[in-house]
Parts: structure tokens; sequence; C-alpha cells
């Protein structure tokens, strides 16, 4: 009989209990697609008195899950521990060290460590699988790595965090604002009570760090992304958006330029037809455009206990046939090292809210500092209050109002140093909010 791959789970969270219960009524056909059985034979966790759902007898309990990433009885460690230091890098450390597979969730840590950890994987002969680092449930790992190699990717881009995108939808479905939304998202445990890591966009970060190298056969390169989070968007930026024809959305843009791979995380207007603005919730969606297929979109959950676990025992599975991939889909040493594209060189559409004084010449005087910075404008909108209305015959009021516009491709510089000069000329009453728009 075939001995079977034995496996030890280091962190039992929502994660961790929903791959054992996945394994549990799944073991015939993870063993029928890995070639041999699967069978959880160690476990690691905070607390073993906590009530999981199953009996934690039959586990060998292992209070350090280092000390599970050198078991002898241990042929391949899932590491759900978490975070991109600590515990959780010295037991893959140790576990690939020991010449043991790693199945890890865990996309702080690759974002970090990645390319040595992948180097020891190498090194070793074994696996570092990590489908459910990014996107939940949905298979883009193996998709860039094993379904596109015919294709030359050009951009890569998604919604990879449920918590933004389920704010962002309640705030334009219901006309809320931020911290309303963040609230209720905290109530439904779909926020951490420090949601820091999500709204401001460092989650969906590490995730792009990981796609951008699989996408583009380049060294992971967290450090080079721009981030931007959503504390800053308002209701009226999701109407206007609306009557503009867009939707707003946190994406994550990984982008081949004639200056290097363009990395960045920002809010950003999305067409409303186009297949990613119909993604709402907590629900994750990637696109990628490449030359044979075009544009491919996959979309799933991108979080909790069962999606990620899915991907999780896929990973098991695939590390039970024996064949060992590399890690981002070539050796090592074959990844690029590449040139950083600055964000002040992005050039694309730009929606830019301006609170002005209302008063004449304002909009005149907008329109010519982006004329001298060479930005043409699609198009121009100023709404008017109703007390500005009530107030002047000429509809104005001298209260600030908000003075919309919409730019053809422009590049960052320009937009920021126009935006200086308007700031600078004393006709705005806020700091400007610009979001970027992605085109199809």
């Amino acid at each position: 009989m075939t001995r079977p791959l034995r496996v030890g789970i280091a962190g039992l969270g929502t994660v961790g209990a929903s791959v054992i219960r996945i394994l549990d009524r799944q073991n015939e056909v993870v063993a029928q697609r890995g070639g041999r059985p699967v069978q959880v034979v160690a476990i690691s966790a905070r607390d073993r008195t906590k009530d999981r759902g199953f009996d934690l007898s039959r586990f060998t309990w292992l209070d350090n899950p280092v000390d599970l990433a050198g078991s002898v009885d241990v042929d391949c460690v899932v590491e759900l521990v978490g975070g991109a230091d600590g515990v959780a890098l010295q037991t893959v450390r140790t576990a690939l060290s020991h010449g043991k597979h790693v199945v890890t969730a865990n996309k702080a840590l690759l974002a970090k460590h990645g390319l040595e950890l992948a180097k020891l994987a190498e090194d070793k002969g074994v696996s570092l699988a990590f489908e459910a680092s990014v996107a939940g449930g949905i298979p883009i790992i193996k998709t860039l790595r094993e379904a596109l190699p015919a294709n030359r990717i050009s951009r890569l881009y998604g919604i990879l965090n449920g918590t933004c995108n389920y704010i962002l939808s309640r705030m334009e479905l219901e006309g809320l604002t931020f911290q309303e939304c963040l609230k209720d998202a905290q109530r439904l445990g779909y926020a951490e009570a420090d949601p820091t890591f999500d709204v401001e966009g460092y989650d969906t970060a590490h995730k792009l760090a990981i796609l951008t190298s699989l996408a583009f056969g380049t060294e992971i390169d967290a450090d080079a992304i721009y981030v931007e989070g959503i504390s800053s968007i308002a209701p009226l930026d999701l109407a206007m958006a609306k009557e503009l024809g867009f939707r707003i959305k946190l994406l994550g843009v990984a982008e081949r330029t004639r200056t290097g791979i363009e990395q960045r995380v920002h809010p950003t207007m999305v067409p409303r037809t186009s297949s990613i603005a119909q993604v709402m919730g907590v629900t994750n969606a990637v696109t990628v455009d490449a030359d044979a297929v075009r544009e491919l979109t996959l979309i799933g959950p991108g979080a909790g206990g069962d999606a990620t676990a899915s991907a999780v025992v896929a990973d098991i599975a695939d590390v039970a046939t024996g064949k060992v991939q590399p890690l981002f889909g070539v050796l090592i040493d074959r990844l690029e090292k590449a040139p950083r594209a600055p964000m002040q060189r992005h050039e694309g559409g730009y929606y830019i809210r301006l609170t002005v004084h209302d008063r004449p010449g304002v909009a005149a005087g907008v329109a010519t500092r982006m004329a001298e910075a060479d930005i043409s404008l699609e198009s121009i909108l100023q709404k008017r209050s109703e007390l500005a209305a009530n107030k002047d015959p000429h509809g104005r009021s001298g209260t600030p109002v908000p003075l919309v516009l919409i730019t053809y491709a422009a590049t960052e510089a320009s937009i920021r140093s126009a935006l200086e000069k308007i700031s600078g000329d004393g006709l705005i009453a806020e700091p400007p909010q610009v979001i970027r728009i992605e085109r199809e």
C-alpha cells in the first residue's frame, strides 16, 4: 500500500479547522487526485481547550509550531499561523530546512521572504505551495503558473481585498459614509478591530507583489508598490462616479510599461460595463490581459474558512503527487530584476474633485493651470448647492462647492504639479480628491 502523505497543520483558526473538515469528507477524492492517501497526523495551535467541532485527540498536539515543522513524523507542513516574521517564518524555514513540503496561506510572509524561501525549497527539492495566499478560493496562482505559458501578459489587475470591496459596495448602494460602513464591516467580522492593513491597501499590496512575480517572471518587489487606501473616499465620489459611468474599486494593478513594471494599489474608477465593476460585496476578482487569451477574469470568494481551505487542500493534493514545481513558474535564478516604474510616470485618465470657492473665474483658473501642465480635460462639472441657488441670483453663495474634472491621459507628475499650483493660487478650500481611471 502507498504510504500516506503525513500532514502537520500549524494554526487551527477558521481556515485550519476548515482544512481538517474538508479532508475528513473529501479524503477519498484528495487521495485519488494525489495518488496516495493524505493523513493529518499533527497539529499546533495556541488554545488546546477550544471547541473546533471535531475530536483533537486523534492528532499529535505540539504547542510550538516550530517543533511540528521539525517532527520526523510529518512530511508536509501547512502553515496557517500568519505574519511576515516571527513564528510563521521560523516554522516555514524549519520545515524546508528539514526537507519537508510546505503549504501556506501567508501572503505577508511570501511578499517579504518569498525569494529566500523559494531558494531554500529549490535547494531541498521540496514544494512550497501558496494558492491560498491570494484571492482565497480563486485559483489564480495555478492559472498564472500553469495555464498561461503561451501568453505574454501585459497587465494584471484585481479586487484582492473583500473588506474594501464590501465597504465601497455599501457606500455606493446605500449612500453611507466610510466610517459607517467600516463599523458595520467590523460588526459582521469582515474587518479587524484595527482595519488599517486592509483599508489602507497593504493587504492588497502583498497579494499584488506575489501575482506580479508570477505574471511577469520577476523577483518579488513589494517595496516598489505604490499604495493608497480607501479611507478618503466620500459618498459624493461614488455618486459622481455613477453619474459619469464609472464605479470605484480598490484595485491592485501590475502592468508592463516603457519604463518598467508598474505596481500600484489605489481606489480606481472602472467603467460600469466592465466585468470587474460587477463584483460587489466581499467577492474578489482578478483580470489578466494577455496576447493569446486577450482578457481572462476569475471571480470568486476571496476569504472565509471554506474558500481559503479549499485552496490549501488543493495544494496538499498537488504535494501528494510528488511533482515539485518552481515556486514562481521558473527557477529562482531565472527571475528578472525588473526596473521599477515610478508612480510619477504613470499615465492615464484621472477623476479630480476640487472643493473650490464659489466665485467668478475659479473654474477658468483651474482650467488654465491644467492646460499649462499639458492636461486635456474630457469634462468639467460644477455642483452647486441649494444654498448657493437661494442666496445669489447667479447661483453663487461664496461657500465652497465641488468642481469635478475628468482628464484624458496625463502623467501623475503633471497632475500633481497642476494641483500644487491650483492650491497655491488659493482656488481650493481643502485638499483635492484624486482617483485614477482604469480603462478596459
